[in-house]
């Protein structure tokens, strides 16, 4: 019989990468990570990692048996709730996380909108950007998320998460009031070619959307700036240093003098919702996912 906690000692190694990230997720030490590997390897009677370099790898057994452990622990996700909740009225703690922008336009809505609908339902909310948030997912921490889909995010075949589209949030371009596009109802990015641009930092999920976006139309933007919040976007847009791509959902200080003109082709970024596996049945999970797919296309309109 398999040690299910030695089962997730592996599935940790795999996610974090390395037996020492793994452990400080799980709060173990290296050693008895590694410890908790090795006695899975001799009930089983194969070798689970292997070295490489200074590190160590799953070796082809190893992935072999996570994928029947994904598995597992979808069912065992299923279960679970299926055990806890006793009818499909949504009680108990919903856990959610969402990057700045997904908490101000859609959670925070969102947790109010439930508090009021089903008051033995308890809401939390937790900042996170998108590889912290599949981390806590993982770690069983949040219920359920909104990411941003990036390259860097785990495929959607994935079987530890189950991701599903949410929306789409456009990009307007952002300028200064007195600039010759803030009188347009919408312009073409190609038209952008000499503008000094305001773009975010290459850490930032939408600084690929910026750059992909003018790479489209042929050109690659002039930048004279960087920032991660739009709301320093904005200011610098405002003050004529530039001009700037900035999603839809991100609000922008009226006061500010700047208007947003629709791009043609619209570009975009898009939004999911992600959960564990075998989680989206959860009474009170199911009923935060059709809240957001009611509120999510009233968000860009």
């Amino acid at each position: 019989m398999i040690d299910l906690r030695r089962l997730h000692v592996l599935r940790a190694v795999d996610h974090y990468g390395t037996v020492t990230a793994a452990a400080q997720a799980l709060h173990f030490t290296p050693s008895a990570a590694s410890q908790q590997i090795r006695q899975l390897a001799r009930e089983l009677d194969v070798v689970l990692l292997e070295p490489q370099g200074r590190g160590v790898r799953l070796t082809p057994a190893a992935r072999s048996l996570l994928a029947h452990a994904d598995a597992i622990e979808a069912r065992w996700e299923q279960a679970e709730h299926e055990l806890r909740d006793g009818d499909d009225r949504p009680a108990g703690l919903l856990r959610l996380s969402g990057f700045p922008i997904a908490i101000s336009n859609l959670l925070a809505p969102l947790a109010a909108t439930l508090r009021a609908r089903h008051p033995r339902l308890t809401v939390r909310i937790q900042e996170a950007e998108v590889p912290e948030s599949f981390n806590l997912l993982f770690d069983g921490e949040v219920d359920l998320a909104i990411i941003e889909a990036t390259p860097e995010n785990p495929p959607r075949s994935d079987g530890r998460f189950d991701q599903q589209p949410l929306m789409d949030d456009p990009f307007d371009l952002v300028v200064p009031d007195n600039h010759p596009f803030a009188a347009r109802d919408s312009v073409q990015l190609a038209e952008c070619v000499a503008e000094d641009w305001i773009v975010p930092l290459p850490s930032c999920p939408c600084w690929p959307h910026v750059v992909a976006a003018c790479s489209a139309v042929g050109f690659t933007p002039h930048v004279v700036h960087r920032a991660q919040e739009w709301n320093a976007t904005a200011h610098l847009v405002a003050h004529g240093l530039g001009v700037a791509l900035v999603p839809r959902l991100a609000l922008i200080p009226p006061h500010l003098p700047v208007t947003r003109v629709a791009c043609a082709g619209t570009p975009h970024r898009k939004l999911l919702t992600c959960t564990r596996s075998g989680a989206r049945q959860r009474p009170a999970v199911a009923a935060a996912l059709e809240e957001l797919r009611a509120h999510a296309p009233t968000a860009v309109a």
